[in-house]
């Protein structure tokens, strides 16, 4: 089924995808893993994007050139693992720059519907990261994940029964949270990308609650964009690094900007909240006490 966009070719199945890409019909209607260098990519498609309606998960190996974090670039050795969600748009490499040395897992969500990960899975933010944001795998990561990715393609391969679902759904959340603590050894290990990042993401932070005029309360997605990374990877770096997501620590330092104005002006209660961008008091007084145990009156007159 093609997209109003004629360079967009929308794949609604993981059957249709084989028949996209010239491969025979998938022993699973609902999941499959492809070798890339058994597909070939012929000249019709090399200009396409494609829209697909299930998850995508790749291991491409030996990096060529290199990534743009940031301001910063960075070279990568080792495999590089990315993951797409559903209904999001990719690109087919080019001939001359295709990589045959990698796989993709490919799944729909009917699969794991019905299952606890079918939820759980929007949990797993690295689904909507960027691709310069990919998971940068060790050799003995790589071979972790490629042990569980035998187990789903024998249980693809072999006859279905009551418990090759049940089997191929546990081993798919199995990669998900390796996948979790891979990512966290990541924004640990690759200390100049992440301190860089965390140091930017502090200024642009600061800059918002510097301002002595009315403020203009900043959103995960504005600081996101302002630092050139996804929403998404930046809560998850701030969360393995500092222990609170983005949404935290503008929080956090909203209430130290509102304990400034408490304790050094006499502005009412509903003055301070509307400076700081509330539109309504009750909710400003609500954080407030969420964060401290008292009230903004209260936490006052401990001053007075």
């Amino acid at each position: 089924m093609k997209n109003s966009n004629p360079n967009i070719i929308k794949i609604n199945s993981v059957v249709a995808l084989h028949n996209f890409l010239g491969l025979q019909c998938p022993l699973n209607p609902l999941i499959t893993i492809i070798d890339h260098s058994k597909t070939t990519t012929n000249n019709q498609s090399q200009n396409q994007k494609l829209l697909l309606d299930f998850y995508n998960i790749s291991i491409k190996r030996s990096f060529k050139g290199q990534l743009k974090y940031g301001k910063n670039y960075y070279d990568f050795d080792e495999g590089t693992m990315s993951f797409i969600a559903p209904n999001q748009i990719i690109a087919i490499d080019k001939e001359e720059d295709k990589n045959n040395d990698g796989w993709s897992l490919l799944f729909h969500p009917d699969l794991i519907r019905q299952y606890s990960l079918g939820k759980a899975i929007k949990n797993y933010g690295f689904f909507n990261y960027e691709t310069n944001e990919a998971l940068h795998l060790s050799e003995e990561e790589e071979k972790t994940i490629e042990i569980i990715l035998k187990n789903i393609q024998n249980e693809i391969n072999s006859r279905l029964d009551n418990f090759s679902q049940d089997v191929i759904v546990s081993n798919l959340e199995l990669i998900l949270n390796y996948c979790n603590r891979f990512y966290s050894r990541q924004f640990l290990t690759r200390k100049m990308a992440t301190n860089n990042l965390l140091t930017n993401f502090e200024f642009v932070l600061e800059n918002y609650f510097s301002k002595n005029s009315e403020l203009i309360l900043p959103t995960v997605d504005k600081l996101a964009k302002e630092l050139n990374v996804s929403p998404a990877y930046l809560s998850d770096m701030l969360r393995n690094v500092t222990g609170q997501n983005t949404q935290q620590h503008i929080h956090n330092k909203l209430i130290e900007k509102a304990k400034d104005i408490l304790t050094t002006t006499e502005l009412s209660v509903s003055e301070i909240a509307f400076q700081l961008g509330f539109d309504y008091p009750q909710s400003f007084s609500k954080l407030f006490k969420n964060k401290t145990n008292l009230t903004p009156i209260q936490y006052r007159k401990t001053y007075y």
